[in-house]
């Protein structure tokens, strides 16, 4: 009988086995194990029944609280929100496959990388780490998936990493958006601006951003208080019902970014991240707001970030870049083509929302520079380009740029390329 290691507990194939845990207090839920009576406020610290189903797929059902390692020869599914506690490392095999069950409000399934926790996900380019849902019949050695639409979304969480670097918020940590206040797992923020949350490369998640109330739903990849001593590179999101990636403060640098068809922005940042996206693509969707959603600070503490070397194919409700609240960052070499005429429906335009942000770009705290774009037919720079932008931005030939992404980073690995995506690119 083959047995199978899953949060740290060993788990005989083709059983159903209960885990345990010594820690009785905090859990509300009465159908988990370790339910308490006399818990008043659930702290997230529920466990609930590993299943095996068979010899090539694990069900994860509770806290990953020792050091773990998931292979590429299983099929793991998430059939609730799955923390990587502190002081435990998740390692995941490159070409593993990880599919979330379908939930919306508390049931929402999830993978958060608590602060103190790390993982370490190391695909490649032959093998990426896939993140998709149940629905999905993808199955290990494989990156196309042969049954799901792309433009599903919606149908489990997303992949959260929280740390312990700063960020700009009424305080120094806060619980992260898409997760009930009552997890204590998903607090994030701090002092440590190079603290270490582990190494995610040659990922790609699919179809989540389920709903947890009304207007909150989960990021694909949410970057919470995420520091320097973080690796993320060649990261790929295909329609998540909210934004694509987002940012809330931290120090972590972030390489090869590509978001497909995002259900609200696809490339957001928020309290004061200090770190630089390097070599990114967006394709927009049909429900896509913004490219680029970048806002500003919320507490006292403040940093700026870069945003560079990138390529933004809008689509008819897409707009450019919107940049609130006082923001501080830089946009440099990055070409935008394929928006709707502003005059049409008021959307496709590049924005500075708020005094506060319209002071910082004259100011300097709001910096762009060698921007293309290639306008629809009749449309002036001044239409698209607002608050005086349209200086720092040059109309070009569909084609003619002379800045933009590294398309070669995303080949042959990701869903977007396998779905002929890139070809305008």
């Amino acid at each position: 009988m083959q047995r199978l290691k899953v949060g740290g507990l060993l788990v005989a194939a083709t059983l159903t086995l209960a885990t345990t845990s010594c820690k009785k207090e905090g859990c509300t839920d009465e159908t988990a194990i370790n339910y308490s009576e006399e818990a008043k406020k659930d702290d997230g610290s529920c466990e609930y029944e590993e299943t095996v189903s068979d010899e090539s797929t694990v069900v994860v059902s509770s806290n990953i609280t020792e050091n773990t390692t998931w292979t590429s020869d299983k099929v793991y599914v998430l059939n609730t929100r799955v923390a990587v506690t502190s002081g435990a490392t998740l390692t995941i095999e490159p070409g593993t496959i990880i599919k979330g069950e379908v939930g919306t409000g508390p049931n929402a399934t999830a993978l958060i990388i608590a602060r103190g926790a790390k993982i370490n996900a190391e695909g490649d380019a032959n093998n990426p780490i896939i993140f998709t849902t149940v629905a999905d019949e993808i199955q290990p050695g494989e990156i196309d998936s042969p049954n799901m639409d792309a433009n599903l979304d919606g149908l489990w969480g997303g992949l959260i990493v929280l740390g312990n670097a700063p960020i700009s918020a009424d305080n120094p940590s806060v619980q992260i958006e898409g997760i009930p206040a009552s997890d204590q797992n998903g607090l994030y923020g701090g002092a440590d601006a190079s603290d270490n949350s582990g190494v995610l490369k040659y990922i790609s998640i699919r179809h989540g951003g389920a709903n947890i109330g009304e207007g909150n739903e989960i990021n694909g990849l949410t970057l919470g208080g995420v520091g320097t001593g973080t690796v993320i590179e060649n990261i790929e999101v295909v329609s998540n019902q909210d934004d694509g990636v987002e940012w809330f403060g931290g120090t972590v640098n972030v390489k090869n970014v590509i978001v497909w068809n995002a259900g609200d922005d696809a490339l957001d940042t928020d309290q004061a991240w200090g770190g630089t996206l390097d070599n990114f693509i967006v394709i927009g969707g049909e429900s896509t707001d913004h490219a680029m959603e970048i806002d500003g600070p919320e507490g006292a503490y403040l940093d700026a970030h870069t945003l560079k070397n990138g390529s933004v194919k809008g689509a008819d409700n897409t707009e450019l870049a919107d940049f609130r609240d006082g923001a501080r960052a830089s946009l440099e070499n990055v070409y935008f083509f394929g928006f709707a005429d502003p005059a049409t429906d008021g959307r496709g335009d590049f924005s500075l929302s708020g005094q506060a942000s319209i002071d910082n770009y004259g100011l300097g705290f709001i910096s762009l520079s060698n921007i293309e774009t290639t306008l629809p037919s009749g449309v002036m720079l001044t239409d698209v380009f607002k608050e005086g932008t349209d200086a720092d931005a040059t109309n070009v030939s569909e084609g003619a740029n002379t800045v933009g992404a590294n398309v070669g980073e995303f080949l042959g690995w990701t869903l977007s390329d396998k779905r002929g995506e890139l070809s305008n690119f």
